[in-house]
């Protein structure tokens, strides 16, 4: 089973490569951009069949080593 986790920074957390993302956007051109913020993102593939136990797993990862939790917020988007 396949779980797709989304992984970004607080909103309160400075984003300097996200900054510096948007300051390069706006120099080619892309000047109608307010914000960028960069983050992470996830592709798991778990052996587990049970939809329910494959998120459950897929969380405590996010909880344990994938995200700082002080800085950061976890979003599981898809679960095939």
């Amino acid at each position: 089973m396949k779980i797709s986790v989304i992984i970004t920074l607080k909103k309160d957390v400075l984003d300097p490569q996200g900054k510096v993302i948007h300051q390069t956007l706006d120099g080619m051109g892309f000047e109608d951009i307010n914000e960028v913020r960069q983050g992470k993102y996830f592709e798991i593939d778990t052996k587990e069949n049970d939809q329910i136990k494959a998120k459950e797993k897929v969380e405590e990862m996010c909880k344990k080593l994938l995200t700082n939790l002080v800085i950061e917020n976890y979003k599981i988007i898809d679960v095939q």
